[in-house]
């Protein structure tokens, strides 16, 4: 079991902090009772009144003294008098007092613009800043939350200290928007948020992850599933998940087999006959890419009916030979590697007789296509595609094929592999042996890994371990199998700081190795249950250390990877390092991301 936060967002008209009788509590009353809302009392206004500043809040210690936050500092109130305490060096972070709490051993909390300060009454003080790992310091109220979290109201959004652990509310996946106003206690672990725009009810629900499976995969076949095919929707409305378009996109093939291999694990792991229909149905259709073109062992970008109603991608589109359907040339290498991998897992877990004659007969119509046009994909202009080239010469001897001969060596070879493995044909094993000994594709793999300034491609490392699966799997040889862990050894550890679950797990399968299973749980807890596309800005964050170098699109980038539910939504193709993205909640991704490492190391007995 771990804790699940959601978000709960409601209408509230614009407006100041609340009072007793604002309508906040009013609108929230039928949930939790009005008697739980803090109230101010005479007796507490009075001598608050004794202070000469402007109090904005205040509370009464255990011992009966009054603290009250102010604009010229802190305030305290007993029977000695009252005095002011100012910022000073280790003590109060600023005379911007915004808001007090006490808890029930007699420590202060306080809210300033430069942060949170702690004070135990008697000289000793705590101060949380950036630098303490509080993401945003301009801090206008708090909450003390019986269970012992900590939450935060900030310019920016919601900060909570829950463990020891900071974590970051903020955007449209929590609030309406991140200027926060006030925050209210709600029953057990329930957070009311006020903003300038409305209010959340954020709450902790235990959930297994096994259980977050099954969500992600309800919402995944209500949704993202056309004709077996498995891909993101659009959403008319922002956030309105029931106004949702299915699309056509660039990478239908790559998407679908990425859920094929998820429900195939899944099949294997538990034997439901739920999942095995999933993964014939999308086995199936991505089969279809294939036949539906007009080139034997040429597989279509995607497809779709022309009667169906869908957002198709740019491009170039074709009739199928029956003409009922439409396909998507210029197929890249991303769609082969997923094919493949699809292919050898499903084949091996799922199949049963029927299912491995039409695979095997595709299977190799496929390699087949590659081996006759000196191993790249041929399309009906009688060019190779942009980029399903593997050949050598090419990428041995075109300079400008450098950055792309170490995966798409690794992509070929492991395309081989799965062909004899499915086929049984010798010709696949000679032709691997071959790009081995005579063009040194083995060689070429062993630094796929691209670590060059600028041409990092983070959706070139999700295929290599695309790749890295089937052929770790297959070959047994120990002369060869020393080059290619030298490989994913390299390319694992460089990726080992973005707690990936699913690379984790493929590195684990295929090395026998320890894989870093408490990270990968981690992320797999972190994902957010909400996939919609919405924007999250993490760059004026104060808890993060930038990179002084950008991404390969520009974007700024921190030195380690956040929290996944505190980044915007993105696959395994995405950098997990850029602070900044997502959209305007007009899309939703299909969730396969999640299902596909949680069931690969159910199967594998990572998960238990």
């Amino acid at each position: 079991m771990f804790p699940l936060v959601a978000a709960l967002p409601m209408v509230l008209a614009p407006g100041l902090p609340c009072a007793p009788d604002d309508p906040f509590l009013q609108d929230v009353a039928e949930m939790v009772p009005v008697a739980a809302w803090p109230t101010s009392g005479r007796e507490r206004d009075a001598r608050a009144d004794r202070l000469d500043a402007q109090v904005r809040a205040a509370a009464v210690g255990p011992d009966g003294a009054l603290w009250a936050a102010t604009d010229r500092g802190l305030g305290k109130v007993d029977g000695a008098g009252a005095t002011l305490i100012g910022a000073g060096r280790g003590a109060l972070l600023s005379d911007d007092v915004r808001d007090v709490a006490v808890d029930g051993v007699g420590m202060v909390w306080l809210a300033t613009d430069k942060g949170v300060s702690v004070f135990d009454g008697h000289g000793h003080w705590l101060r949380w800043t950036g630098r303490q790992g509080l993401p945003i310091e301009d801090v206008r109220c708090l909450l003390l939350a019986g269970n012992g979290d900590r939450w935060f109201g900030t310019s920016r959004g919601v900060c909570r200290l829950r463990d020891g652990r900071f974590s970051y509310f903020a955007g449209r996946r929590w609030l309406p928007d991140d200027s926060v106003l006030e925050l209210r206690a709600g029953e057990s672990d329930v957070v009311f948020v006020r903003t300038a725009t409305g209010y959340s009810r954020i709450a902790s629900v235990s959930m297994t992850l096994e259980g977050k499976a099954e969500a992600f995969l309800k919402r995944l076949r209500e949704r993202h599933v056309r004709f077996g095919y498995v891909t993101d929707c659009s959403l008319r409305e922002p956030g309105d998940t029931s106004s949702f378009v299915h699309e056509a996109s660039d990478n239908d093939g790559l998407w679908t087999a990425l859920y094929i291999a998820a429900e195939s694990f899944r099949y294997a792991a538990t034997r439901d006959h739920e999942a095995r229909r999933n993964a014939r149905e999308s086995m199936e259709a991505l089969l279809r890419l294939e036949s539906l073109t007009t080139i034997p062992g040429f597989p279509a970008r995607a497809v779709v009916r022309k009667d169906e109603e869908v957002l198709p991608s740019g491009g170039e589109w074709h009739d199928s030979p029956d003409g009922e359907w439409l396909w998507k040339g210029d197929t890249s290498s991303d769609e082969l590697d997923g094919h493949y991998y699809a292919w050898t897992i499903y084949y091996d877990l799922v199949a049963d007789h029927e299912d491995k004659e039409r695979i095997r007969a595709t299977v190799a119509r496929v390699t087949d296509h590659l081996l006759a046009n000196d191993y790249t994909l041929i399309d009906v202009d009688g060019k190779p595609t942009r980029w399903a080239v593997f050949g050598p010469r090419k990428l041995n001897d075109d300079p400008e094929w450098f950055f792309e001969r170490g995966l798409n060596s690794l992509s070929i070879l492991s395309h081989l592999k799965v062909a004899h493995h499915i086929t049984g044909d010798p010709r696949y094993e000679e032709a691997y042996l071959d790009l081995i000994r005579e063009h040194g594709y083995l060689l070429n793999l062993v630094d796929q890994k691209i670590t060059i300034l600028g041409e990092v491609n983070h959706s070139d490392d999700e295929l290599s371990f695309v790749c890295y699966y089937p052929i770790l799997m297959l070959e047994h040889d120990p002369e060869i199998r020393a080059l290619l862990l030298a490989s994913v050894e390299r390319s694992w550890q460089t990726e080992r700081p973005e707690r990936n679950p699913w690379f984790n797990f493929i590195y684990g399968a295929g090395t026998g190795r320890l894989c870093d299973i408490d990270d990968s749980m981690r992320t797999l807890r972190e994902i957010p249950m909400d996939l919609v596309s919405w924007r999250m800005e993490n760059s004026r964050r104060a808890d993060i250390a930038l990179d002084k170098d950008s991404g390969r699109f520009d974007e700024a980038q921190s030195r380690s990877v956040l929290p996944y539910g505190e980044r915007a939504m993105f696959k395994w193709n995405g950098n997990p390092y850029s602070l900044d993205g997502g959209g305007d909640g007009r899309g939703e991704d299909d969730g396969a991301f999640y299902l596909l490492p949680y069931w690969m190391g159910r199967y594998f007995g990572f998960i238990r």
